[in-house]
């Protein structure tokens, strides 16, 4: 799976918005490899992202020990030294433990929604991050690597396998409506891929211009459907003739593409962000009315329309970029004061979380759709700051789960040590949940390469495994 190297130079700075935005975006089945390897579980991903560092011992992992061992010296001999600051005390969990379902898995009190569905969930806890620092992390959970400018898994499965849909991209991003992760659109890039690969991002916010400058200015009265259709076709023909000489230019050819796939967005975009069209029983069961839940709700329930119509990979973002707090902090990055960040995120993520699972259940969709939700790194089990309410970042332990898609529910990989400080069963890197999830989409992740500046490059880089104890 390899074709010629091209020049991509120039080409993040037009991925911000607009009709330029979306000059980058993974749009047609035939652009793509589109075949698997061998016969596919998943037809398409939901990828929930948790930006900030959300603290594996306050949701997912319990450590009884932890517990027993609250407000002792974590590192006795000072030798220790955190990302941001040297070891506090150990502290337990900010909420209680309690086991759930057929299967007996813990969870934290602070998902009680999440909690009734475990028995579909399979959590790795033994994941683990090469850089303590979020835009890097971000960076290799998403594309495997830690430096900018490799493609993103969206980006590479849609390579492989393109879309389903003619008029909606394969690739689609909802970020939190409070902005962008840390790293920002790099997250979704195409990197080296061919352009059309990068994602095109839906605002949540605004159903009236779902994607930036879609659509005309209402007070602007030059452009009908009759001049824009005379208009689209003339653009046709003047940029057919410019692509003639420049065939190499992967760029020119996507924003070429993007802007004939704009016409037909036009048509759906406004119908799949159109929630009107849902029952009262799912509005209410994603929250949409409610102030501050409401807002991830949403995102979630785009994400299931959008996965019905055929779109291959949509990832939403629970968070966004990492600052200091005004209320809360507006992602997982809980330096200060953890019960307040989680107790709020925690409320957000329970909430759409859990009513996309029992949605794409009650549709049929859970089968074939495998949804992933997992942050960039963990938190420490000893305290940090003023009174001891927050926890510093860990590399060296998270949890993720999976559900649907060929997953087998109710299980539990790899473990951390007693306190939660260090995976240390079956340690885990992104390499080996990328493996997995392009095993159960029907692609041998080793395959799946790109030549590039003298390597065939993959997503797994030159690791990974897929995890068969999660398959079901």
């Amino acid at each position: 799976m390899s074709t010629e190297p091209y020049t991509r130079r120039g080409f993040l700075q037009a991925a911000g918005g607009g009709l330029g935005g979306l000059a980058l975006t993974a749009m047609l089945s035939e652009d793509s490899l589109a075949r698997s390897h061998h016969s596919p579980q998943a037809k398409r991903v939901i990828q929930i992202f948790c930006p900030g560092g959300m603290s594996q011992v306050d949701t997912y992992d319990y450590k009884p020990k932890l517990e027993r061992r609250n407000g002792s010296p974590f590192d006795p001999d000072g030798n220790l030294q955190f990302f941001a600051s040297k070891p506090g005390n150990c502290r337990s969990s900010h909420w209680k433990f309690r086991q759930h379902g057929q299967s007996g898995l813990w969870m934290s009190d602070l998902f009680p929604r999440l909690a009734t569905c475990i028995d579909d969930m399979a959590f790795i806890y033994s994941m683990q991050s090469k850089t303590a620092l979020h835009g890097p992390a971000c960076f290799m959970m998403n594309t495997g690597f830690t430096l900018p400018g490799f493609p993103s898994m969206g980006s590479w499965v849609t390579y492989g396998l393109g879309s389903e849909a003619d008029d909606l991209p394969a690739f689609v991003v909802l970020p939190d409506p409070r902005g962008l992760p840390p790293g920002g659109i790099i997250n979704w890039g195409a990197g080296f891929l061919p352009a059309e690969h990068q994602a095109t991002t839906l605002h949540t916010t605004n159903p009236r211009q779902p994607i930036a400058d879609l659509f005309p200015p209402s007070d602007f009265p030059g452009v009908s459907p009759a001049t824009d259709k005379a208009g689209l076709e003339f653009l046709r023909k003047l940029n057919r003739l410019h692509q003639e000489n420049r065939s190499v230019n992967s760029e020119l050819d996507a924003r070429i593409k993007a802007y004939e796939m704009a016409a037909r967005l036009q048509l759906s975009a406004p119908e799949v962000t159109d929630l009107s069209q849902e029952s009262q029983a799912t509005k209410k069961l994603y929250e949409l009315d409610h102030p501050e839940i409401g807002s991830f709700g949403r995102q979630c329930l785009l994400a299931r329309r959008l996965a019905q119509r055929g779109v291959r990979f949509v990832q939403v973002y629970c968070g966004a970029e990492n600052t200091t707090a005004k209320k809360i902090r507006p992602n997982w990055d809980s330096h200060e004061d953890l019960n307040r960040d989680h107790g709020y995120w925690g409320s957000v993520l329970d909430t759409g979380a859990s009513a996309l699972l029992i949605d794409l259940k009650q549709q049929g969709m859970l089968d074939d759709t495998l949804v992933i939700c997992t942050t960039e790194f963990g938190r420490q089990p000893a305290a940090q700051g003023d009174g001891g309410k927050g926890r510093d970042h860990n590399a060296g332990a998270f949890t993720a789960w999976l559900a649907g898609g060929g997953i087998k529910g109710g299980v539990g990989y790899g473990a951390t040590d007693e306190l939660g400080f260090k995976a240390v069963e079956h340690p885990t890197y992104c390499y080996d949940l990328h493996a997995t999830a392009l095993h159960l989409l029907g692609i041998d992740h080793t395959r799946l390469t790109f030549y590039h500046n003298g390597i065939e490059r993959r997503l797994t880089d030159v690791h990974g495994d897929v995890i068969g104890e999660l398959l079901a």
